[in-house]
């Protein structure tokens, strides 16, 4: 394996790969003060398991196990539709995704993708909005994994567990990727076979085939009596925001497979796998929820799992779902560092950040993992100011600014998808469905949902806050490329 860096230092194990790279040498050659020599490149511990269960880990957290509390006692019933539809959007999104990253594998991801569809700029300003929306994710799942253990122990606090988990985390991003591929392997196992058991009880439940338990019916399903949406489009709008944050973090399958043996091979399986599980594990789980209880049930709302479990009289079921959670959060925590750390060294290695992020130590971005702990445990800080509305807050922001970052990744699909065709059809192994009308579609899907955000004042107020971010940032790439000569990849 080469020791040559790339532009955003990942390494080159086969010549295919080395085709494949996304070294930005235009905007290198025309940089006025080139950065300084990377020493080294990142590692390929990462092995298909692991991609496999990145893609599952990033995602299977605090938007699923505790936003659809608030999702649920917004939308009722209608959480199922909420679900299914940004289900679906995210599959076109990763069917998207995974076209570009499986012809041209990149630990910038979709960063990269757009600045070699857009220019500099669209990397620039997709890259930190990703980066500041993990960071805000992490800080997001500390804030949850430290109130299920306040619960255990009231007699502590909650900034000492979010100091501990942030600690432990960020030391485990700091050793080398095999170990984080093996430790989130695991945590995202536990999950999926949590999830997996919770969909088999809640289903037997549901049947009437649970010993001990008798068939609900159809009537909580239709808010008993309330109708399938008993607070109108506006519970559907908050529902529907907070499954796609929830969805949100999924992309860090195609950053991890820069990192694997064989990069292209590893992002086209773990995509296509990890769509139709996420679809089953969402979808599915959120059905038994409104199914097995009635939707304004007050338990439902923090901790909707645990509250279908006690329901069903399972003996500490409720409990053991909690540590469930907990290991679920804190591994979604593990993942995003990781995902934000190599999009951050991703961007300073093509010139894009501060240079001083992007030195590896043993193949590892320890300032830029350092970097990204640091911002999220400033977040978590801020919810002392307002901590009976910052979660929702957050919630809401982030599924603003996930959407941004998507909408980057459709436009660079489109323009990818042509000169791909025109120029190396041979790397389309993965090709989005019925291009490119599913592509409009789902672009078309994005600027909906933004339109309705505009429809409440709550999230009017977010969409505008990271319109303000996104302008902000597209300014700052948008400078920088004009100053480096307004060069794009192409």
């Amino acid at each position: 394996m080469s020791t040559s860096p790339h532009a955003d230092g990942a390494a080159s194990p086969t010549p295919a790969t080395a085709a494949s790279s996304e070294a930005v040498t235009a905007e290198t050659a025309t940089a006025a003060a080139p950065p300084a020599p990377v020493p080294t490149a990142l590692g390929t511990g990462l092995k298909q398991r692991h991609l496999t269960m990145i893609a599952l880990g990033g995602v299977i957290g605090a938007g699923l196990f505790v936003g659809s509390g608030a999702g649920i006692a917004a939308a009722g019933p209608g959480i199922v539709l909420a679900y299914a539809v940004s289900g679906l959007l995210v599959m076109l999104v990763m069917r998207m995704l995974g076209e570009m990253s499986a012809a041209n594998p990149a630990s910038g991801s979709f960063s990269v993708h757009a600045e070699r569809a857009l220019g500099p700029w669209a990397g620039f300003t997709s890259g930190w909005m990703f980066w500041s929306l993990l960071g805000v994710a992490i800080a997001v799942e500390a804030i949850g994994a430290s109130q299920i253990v306040t619960g255990w122990l009231p007699g502590t606090e909650s900034w000492m567990w979010v100091l501990l988990f942030m600690a432990v985390f960020c030391v485990t991003n700091l050793a080398a990727v095999g170990n984080f591929g093996e430790a989130e392997f695991w945590f995202a196992g536990l999950k999926v076979a949590a999830i997996t058991a919770f969909l088999a009880l809640g289903l037997l439940a549901v049947l009437g085939l649970l010993p001990g338990t008798d068939s609900p019916g159809t009537g909580n399903l239709t808010g008993a009596g309330d109708g399938f949406l008993p607070n109108g489009s506006e519970g559907l709008l908050v529902g529907l925001l907070a499954s796609v944050f929830a969805y949100g973090g999924l992309e860090n399958v195609t950053i991890a497979a820069a990192e694997s043996d064989n990069p292209r091979r590893g992002v086209a399986r773990a995509v296509r796998t990890a769509m139709y599980r996420i679809a089953i594990f969402y979808v599915g789980s959120m059905l038994v929820v409104v199914a097995l209880i009635p939707w304004d049930d007050p338990t439902v709302k923090s901790g909707p799992y645990a509250a279908a479990l006690d329901h069903l009289g399972i003996p500490a079921a409720g409990q053991v779902m909690n540590v469930v959670v907990l290991v679920a959060l804190l591994s979604a925590m593990n993942a995003n560092i990781y995902g934000a750390s190599r999009m951050a060294y991703s961007l300073v290695a093509r010139g894009q950040g501060p240079r001083f992020l992007g030195r590896l130590t043993g193949r590892v971005p320890r300032r830029a993992v350092v970097a990204t702990c640091s911002f999220g445990f400033a977040a978590v800080l801020l919810s002392y100011r307002w901590p009976d509305t910052l979660f929702q807050w957050l919630l809401n922001m982030t599924g603003a600014a996930i959407l941004v970052v998507w909408a980057f990744t459709a436009v660079a699909q489109l323009r990818t998808r042509r000169r791909l065709e025109r120029e190396a059809p041979e790397l389309l192994t993965v090709r989005m469905w019925a291009y490119p009308y599913l592509t409009w579609a789902a672009l078309a899907a994005m600027g909906g949902i933004l339109v309705l955000m505009l429809r409440e004042p709550d999230s009017r107020t977010q969409l505008l806050t990271t319109a303000g971010l996104t302008v902000a940032l597209s300014l700052a790439g948008l400078v920088r490329q004009h100053r480096r000569g307004g060069t794009r990849m192409t």
